[in-house]
């Protein structure tokens, strides 16, 4: 595939509502077979970067081209699994992809046999005749997302497609995307499940401040930002005292699940966390267990949320 025909290119890209701007000059490309993790915190542009995408949010400036289309052309090479389910309950599954299958623009024969392969790509070819309403949610996002490919679209935006969704669904539905990624599709994900992005994502970008930065492969990301660097993680007994926890605030630790546990992110090796113990016990904290960590995306996501604050 050319670089004219990749799923995705979009470059300067300026959207703002009145006053207000959301997207400042921002650049992301897809190569097919791509996933791509959309990650940033809320109000920090991942919707309004959708909707401009899907043509539903006019840009102040910049490019999007979706298989080296553009304008109203490109939305034919778009499919979209919005957050919110988008099917009809009162039909089956069957009915629900042969009308999606006629809203995509497919002739009669190409919707039949699309519907074979997207059921098949998505798993769901045993259940076609059942009832959307009898489902499971796990299930209605598989059907979501195969109503979704039935025009087996060069570029297919899932927006949080695991929210409210057993493990094992879960898993199911990270089975599809891999198997659409393999197939040629570039993957736009956005999520705030940062294990999903970590697990499922060739490059993952983070939004903030109206631009996509830092980019790049995960573990390159997070070994450019962490370095040596692991995680020690204290488990105690009991919360910590607040003379405990002034301690433990200087000494750079962070407390979670409510003050049971504090973790911190230093250059530290296996011999060094042997020594916490004897101080932590001085302090008097009792701890039930003290490991090392391997920094992941949610480490480097604290971390820039850190660095924003700061530089407000």
């Amino acid at each position: 595939m050319t670089a004219e025909a990749l799923p995705l290119r979009v470059e300067g890209l300026f959207v703002g509502y009145g006053d207000r701007r959301v997207l400042e000059g921002l650049d992301l490309t897809l190569g097919a077979g791509d996933i791509y993790g959309l990650l940033g915190p809320n109000g920090a542009g991942k919707t309004t970067l959708i909707r401009t995408i899907c043509g539903r949010v006019r840009s102040r400036g910049g490019s999007i081209t979706i298989a080296g289309h553009s304008g109203r052309l490109s939305l034919r090479h778009i499919g979209l699994v919005p957050q919110e389910l988008a099917l009809y309950p009162h039909m089956t599954i069957r009915e629900n992809l042969e009308v999606f299958g006629q809203l995509s623009g497919l002739s009669s024969n190409k919707a039949k046999q699309a519907l074979v392969w997207a059921s098949s790509a998505t798993d769901i070819a045993d259940r076609l005749d059942e009832r959307v309403d009898i489902l499971s949610g796990g299930w209605k996002r598989r059907v979501n997302i195969a109503a979704a490919i039935l025009h087996r679209p060069a570029l297919l935006i899932l927006d949080e497609p695991t929210v409210g969704v057993a493990l094992d669904a879960r898993n199911s539905i990270h089975e599809a995307i891999i198997q659409l990624s393999h197939a040629g599709m570039g993957i736009l994900l956005a999520t705030h499940d940062l294990a999903q992005a970590d697990a499922l994502c060739t490059r993952v970008g983070f939004l903030r401040h109206g631009v996509i930065a830092p980019q790049g492969a995960p573990r390159q990301l997070v070994d450019d930002a962490f370095r040596s660097k692991k995680q020690i993680v204290l488990e105690l007994r009991q919360p910590a005292s607040e003379s405990q926890s002034g301690a433990l605030n200087k000494a750079g630790f962070t407390a979670a699940n409510a003050g049971y546990t504090w973790m911190m992110m230093a250059s530290i090796g296996d011999q060094s966390v042997e020594r916490l113990e004897p101080v932590l016990s001085r302090l008097g904290i009792e701890t039930r267990e003290i490991r090392l960590r391997e920094p992941g995306l949610e480490n480097l996501f604290v971390e820039l949320s850190r660095d924003a604050e700061g530089a407000a």
